[in-house]
């Protein structure tokens, strides 16, 4: 890699590091560690092939889907769930608010298999459309489309104090920006 290509690498990772590490650690189910493990196996996969690549995000985030997707496949699974430190609570009921239903959603997501918290990150977090994510994950619209829906129906299921709480936030849980709940 050339000087210039180094660092048009190091300006994309100071600008979109943080990014990338959020959908990672989503990913990851909420292990931060596991995210940033995940999200620098996939800069150092880009790297590689830097200079030869047109739109260095979406290469990124297709090489962070098809790792965890790899994580999947592996014979024998990761059982452990680590915990982050909890978040420190604001003085405003609504900031508590915001960050109960923040970990909510995380250990949910957690709980769920690694396919459907990929297709739920994918859809709702990334707001991709099911054409895309089927093409991202490898699969067809409609497997993207029933997992999602099981996937729903899975976390209202393993969390249904997410409905409880969304209207204590002014809204039902299906206005959500980042989880749309059908009910």
């Amino acid at each position: 890699m050339d000087a210039e290509a180094q660092e048009n690498f190091r300006r994309f990772v100071a600008n979109r590091s943080s990014a990338l590490l959020k959908t990672a650690v989503l990913l990851s189910g909420g292990d931060r560690h596991a995210g940033e493990d995940l999200l620098q196996n996939a800069l150092i996969k880009a790297a590689g092939r830097w200079q030869r690549i047109d739109e260095p995000e979406a290469y990124v985030r297709q090489i962070l889907y098809r790792q965890q997707i790899g994580r999947w496949r592996l014979k024998w699974p990761r059982r452990e769930l680590t915990v982050a430190e909890p978040p420190e609570h604001g003085s405003s009921a609504d900031a508590t608010a915001g960050a109960e239903l923040r970990l909510l959603v995380r250990d949910a997501l957690a709980r769920l298999t690694p396919r459907q918290r990929a297709v739920l990150v994918l859809r709702y977090f990334e707001d991709l459309p099911e054409g895309e994510v089927a093409r991202v994950l490898g699969c067809s619209v409609g497997t993207v489309r029933s997992t999602t829906h099981r996937s729903l129906a899975r976390l209202r299921t393993l969390a249904p104090e997410l409905g409880a709480l969304a209207p204590a936030m002014g809204r039902t849980a299906t206005q959500h920006p980042r989880l749309e709940v059908q009910q």
